[in-house]
Protein backbone atom coordinates (compact mmCIF):
# COMPACT_ATOMS: atom_id res chain seq x y z
CA UNK A 1 0.00 0.00 0.00
CA UNK A 2 1.34 3.41 -0.98
CA UNK A 3 0.01 6.65 0.52
CA UNK A 4 0.44 10.05 -1.12
CA UNK A 5 -0.49 13.24 0.70
CA UNK A 6 -1.31 16.56 -0.93
CA UNK A 7 -2.77 19.93 -0.01
CA UNK A 8 -0.15 21.37 2.30
CA UNK A 9 1.23 24.87 1.99
CA UNK A 10 1.62 28.28 3.58
CA UNK A 11 -1.43 29.91 5.11
CA UNK A 12 -2.06 32.88 7.38
CA UNK A 13 -3.39 32.42 10.91
CA UNK A 14 -7.13 31.92 10.79
CA UNK A 15 -6.96 30.41 7.33
CA UNK A 16 -7.93 26.96 6.08
CA UNK A 17 -6.34 24.07 4.25
CA UNK A 18 -7.61 20.69 3.14
CA UNK A 19 -5.21 17.79 3.10
CA UNK A 20 -5.82 14.65 1.04
CA UNK A 21 -4.18 11.26 1.23
CA UNK A 22 -4.81 8.67 -1.44
CA UNK A 23 -3.96 5.01 -1.01
CA UNK A 24 -2.94 2.85 -3.95
CA UNK A 25 -1.48 -0.57 -4.56
CA UNK A 26 -2.91 -3.86 -3.35
CA UNK A 27 -5.94 -2.79 -1.36
CA UNK A 28 -8.64 -5.09 -0.17
CA UNK A 29 -9.90 -3.41 2.99
CA UNK A 30 -8.45 -0.35 4.68
CA UNK A 31 -9.27 -0.26 8.37
CA UNK A 32 -8.38 2.80 10.46
CA UNK A 33 -6.86 5.78 8.69
CA UNK A 34 -5.38 8.81 10.34
CA UNK A 35 -3.36 11.99 10.31
CA UNK A 36 -0.30 12.69 12.44
CA UNK A 37 2.02 15.67 12.55
CA UNK A 38 5.56 16.42 13.57
CA UNK A 39 6.83 19.89 14.34
CA UNK A 40 10.56 20.69 14.39
CA UNK A 41 12.18 19.33 17.52
CA UNK A 42 9.04 17.53 18.64
CA UNK A 43 7.77 13.99 18.52
CA UNK A 44 5.19 12.91 15.99
CA UNK A 45 1.72 13.25 17.46
CA UNK A 46 -1.72 11.99 16.59
CA UNK A 47 -4.03 14.58 15.06
CA UNK A 48 -7.11 12.59 14.09
CA UNK A 49 -8.22 9.09 13.19
CA UNK A 50 -11.24 7.60 11.46
CA UNK A 51 -12.22 3.97 11.43
CA UNK A 52 -13.85 1.99 8.67
CA UNK A 53 -17.30 2.84 9.97
CA UNK A 54 -16.62 6.56 10.16
CA UNK A 55 -16.06 6.97 13.89
CA UNK A 56 -13.55 9.72 14.56
CA UNK A 57 -11.07 10.71 17.23
CA UNK A 58 -9.20 14.01 17.62
CA UNK A 59 -6.41 15.38 19.75
CA UNK A 60 -7.83 18.04 22.06
CA UNK A 61 -5.88 20.89 20.45
CA UNK A 62 -7.70 20.53 17.11
CA UNK A 63 -11.22 19.69 18.26
CA UNK A 64 -13.74 22.06 16.72
CA UNK A 65 -11.25 23.23 14.08
CA UNK A 66 -10.23 20.10 12.15
CA UNK A 67 -12.46 17.50 10.52
CA UNK A 68 -11.29 14.11 9.28
CA UNK A 69 -13.29 12.22 6.67
CA UNK A 70 -12.79 9.40 4.20
CA UNK A 71 -14.10 8.22 0.86
CA UNK A 72 -13.83 4.45 0.82
CA UNK A 73 -14.64 4.28 -2.89
CA UNK A 74 -11.60 6.45 -3.61
CA UNK A 75 -9.39 5.00 -0.85
CA UNK A 76 -8.79 8.54 0.29
CA UNK A 77 -8.73 10.25 3.67
CA UNK A 78 -9.09 14.00 4.11
CA UNK A 79 -8.28 16.51 6.81
CA UNK A 80 -10.15 19.82 6.67
CA UNK A 81 -8.27 22.33 8.81
CA UNK A 82 -9.97 25.60 9.73
CA UNK A 83 -8.93 28.50 11.95
CA UNK A 84 -5.32 27.46 11.64
CA UNK A 85 -2.85 28.64 14.26
CA UNK A 86 0.95 29.04 14.15
CA UNK A 87 1.25 26.07 16.49
CA UNK A 88 -0.33 23.90 13.80
CA UNK A 89 2.83 24.30 11.73
CA UNK A 90 4.28 20.84 11.11
CA UNK A 91 4.79 18.10 8.58
CA UNK A 92 1.52 16.19 8.35
CA UNK A 93 1.58 12.46 7.69
CA UNK A 94 -1.27 10.14 6.90
CA UNK A 95 -1.36 6.50 7.78
CA UNK A 96 -3.57 3.55 7.05
CA UNK A 97 -4.01 0.11 8.51
CA UNK A 98 -4.78 -2.94 6.41
CA UNK A 99 -4.72 -6.31 8.07
CA UNK A 100 -1.60 -6.42 10.22
CA UNK A 101 0.17 -3.78 8.17
CA UNK A 102 0.53 -0.08 9.00
CA UNK A 103 1.50 2.23 6.16
CA UNK A 104 2.70 5.84 6.12
CA UNK A 105 2.83 8.61 3.55
CA UNK A 106 5.85 10.81 2.91
CA UNK A 107 4.36 13.86 4.59
CA UNK A 108 3.22 17.31 3.49
CA UNK A 109 4.36 20.58 5.03
CA UNK A 110 1.82 22.92 6.61
CA UNK A 111 3.11 26.34 7.64
CA UNK A 112 0.89 28.84 9.43
CA UNK A 113 2.47 32.27 9.47
CA UNK A 114 1.68 35.89 8.77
Amino acid sequence: VQLVESGGGLVQPGGSLRLSCKASGIIWRLNAMGWYRQAPGKQRELVATIDEGGSTNYVDSVKGRFTISRDNNKNTVYLQMNNLKPEDTAVYYCNAQQGSGLYWGQGTQVTVSS
